[in-house]
This record gives C-alpha cells, sequence and structure tokens, in this order.
C-alpha cells in the first residue's frame, strides 16, 4: 500500500508542477479578456458610426455638393477674356468701372471676388484659374458645412418619405419589382443583392410582425430551448384537437433573425420571459452573448450561495 502511495505522489507531483504556471497566468488572461469586453462595444459603436458618416460623405454628400457647386459657378461666374492690361507687368485690367485680375489661364475674374479667395485662403495657395477661383468663392459664400448639412438632411429625408410613398403605390411597386427582378438575374449580383436585402428588411421593416410577448419554447427537439416571438394567440383545429390554448410563435435564427421557423405550440409548453422584443433581438443577434441585464443580476444573486456552498464543502 505504501508502494501504491509513494506511486501515486510521484505521478501527480509532475503533473501539479505543470498546472501551477497555467493556473497563474489566468488572472491575466482573464483581466485582459475582460478590459476587450468593456472597450470592444463603445470602439465598434464609434467606428460604425464614423463608417456611416464618412460612406455618406464620400458618395452622397460630395457628389451633391459638387453638382450644386457646378451649377451656382455656371450661374454668377464672371469670367472674361481678352482685357486689356492697365499696365505692363500687372495683372490687373478695366473694364466699365470695375478692376479684373488676371489669372494663369489666361482669362479674367473680378478683383474682389480674387481678393476675398485669397485672404480666406491663409496659408494655402489660392486657386490659380477662374473657375477654380469662383469655386472656392461658392464654398465660402454658399456651401458652408453649417448650412449644407442640416439642408442636405432635410431633403434626404424628405426623399426617402417622397419616395417610399411612391414605392408603396401601385405604379412604384411595379416599376420597383421588375428592377429587383432584373437585379436577382444577374449571376454575381444577386447573391450579394439578396444578402443586403435581407439585412435591410430586418432593420427596416421588423415591426410588421407584431409580437405580443417573448416565451421560450422547446424548439427544434425536446430539452432544447428557443426565443421565440408570439404572433397570434387562437388556432381553432389546434386547440380543439389538444384541448387547450395555443400560441403561434416565430422561432428566428442567429445571428439574422428575419428568417425563421413559425410554430404553433400548447400555452402550457411555453415559457413566459421577462424580456422586451429589444432584448431578445439582441440575444438572437449575439447568438445568446447579450443577455438583458436584469436577467444577469438575478443569475449572479443565485449564483453565490452555491459558490459559498462549495468552499464550504
Amino acid at each position: 500500500m505504501g508502494t501504491g502511495l509513494n506511486k501515486h505522489q510521484t505521478q501527480s507531483a509532475p503533473r501539479y508542477a505543470q498546472d501551477t504556471p497555467r493556473q497563474a497566468s489566468r488572472p491575466f488572461r482573464a483581466a485582459v479578456f475582460r478590459g476587450l469586453a468593456v472597450v470592444t462595444p463603445p470602439v465598434l459603436t464609434i467606428l460604425i458610426f464614423v463608417w456611416v458618416i464618412n460612406t455618406t460623405r464620400l458618395y452622397v454628400l460630395d457628389p451633391v455638393t459638387g453638382l450644386v457647386r457646378e451649377l451656382i459657378v455656371w450661374r454668377i461666374a464672371d469670367v472674361q477674356e481678352n482685357l486689356v492690361l492697365a499696365a505692363p507687368g500687372q495683372r490687373i485690367a478695366n473694364r466699365e468701372g470695375r478692376q479684373y485680375r488676371k489669372m494663369d489661364d489666361e482669362k479674367f475674374i473680378p478683383l474682389e471676388i480674387y481678393e476675398l479667395v485669397r485672404k480666406a485662403s491663409l496659408d494655402q495657395q489660392p486657386p490659380q484659374t477662374a473657375l477654380g477661383v469662383y469655386r472656392r468663392y461658392v464654398d465660402l459664400r454658399y456651401l458652408r458645412p453649417q448650412y449644407t448639412v442640416p439642408l442636405f438632411i432635410a431633403f434626404f429625408l424628405l426623399f426617402m418619405y417622397f419616395l417610399g410613398r411612391f414605392l408603396a403605390a401601385g405604379i412604384g411597386a411595379f416599376f420597383w419589382e421588375r428592377i429587383e427582378q432584373g437585379f436577382r438575374r444577374l449571376p454575381l449580383v444577386r447573391s450579394v443583392y439578396s444578402g443586403a436585402k435581407q439585412v435591410s428588411d430586418f432593420i427596416f421593416t421588423r415591426h410588421q410582425v407584431k409580437a405580443t410577448r417573448i416565451v421560450a419554447v422547446e424548439y427544434p427537439r425536446k430539452g432544447t430551448w428557443a426565443i421565440a416571438f408570439v404572433t397570434s394567440e387562437s388556432f381553432r383545429q389546434l386547440e380543439d384537437a389538444v384541448q387547450e390554448p395555443v400560441y403561434a410563435v416565430l422561432v428566428p435564427y442567429s445571428p439574422i433573425p428575419h428568417t425563421g421557423a413559425t410554430v404553433v405550440v400548447a400555452r402550457s409548453e411555453c415559457i413566459e420571459l421577462d424580456m422586451t422584443v429589444d432584448q431578445a433581438l439582441q440575444f438572437i443577434i449575439s447568438c445568446g452573448v447579450v443577455i438583458p441585464p436584469h436577467q444577469l443580476a438575478e443569475l449572479a444573486a443565485n449564483a453565490v450561495p452555491s459558490v459559498e456552498s462549495d468552499r464550504k464543502g
């Protein structure tokens, strides 16, 4: 018996020596993961908003602003050619009592326009072409960001409103259906378009599914539970068959709950959950990582007695 004990001790000693460094490194790793868990959500939120803002500015705001700039320049530009200089070696010419400055492209613009742009340029080199000066002048006079951005947002929302009303009408829905059919026929575009449409439909049209409450049902088999949205509470033939009320529920799929399964279950086989629709969607999209805060608090409170009992044991 003594030999067996010594043999057991000799076998367990190296194992304990190997586990000690690994256990000592766990607090550091846990602290790093805890820090990442705290920092990642706000950083990702900021990055997503920055990406949306930059994308909107690059592909929508800048092209629209450029088009408006060119229209204003075309409307107000006073560009003259073949004027006589007031003195040799100078760039100033007079025409009808107004002074013009000669630019590098051999064209003349009003001197006050050039001086305003030059003073506003500060340390930057002012444009040296007539149209370049006028474009900078339009940016300074008419297209200031504090005016253009709110105006752009207002026009964008107004445009989306009228577009939505048009597509909701019969002729608009007809044309849009034809356009979507064209996208679905393109070999490479249809896969990307279908995925983007699923995400956009989930984000912007999820209110069409009216969920009265959140429940947990045993799906797809007994012993496994899934979050489900109760969409209706009556189904006469099934109620008569099972002799109790039934729920029609939508079981969404992770991580994009735009698709799911519609099942009818007995009310006695559903567990009512204290969750809002947004909390349930967060749980489904995160694949169960994001749990409602009040559920976490209850879980932590219930875990404390069990931990203390384990320590005492």
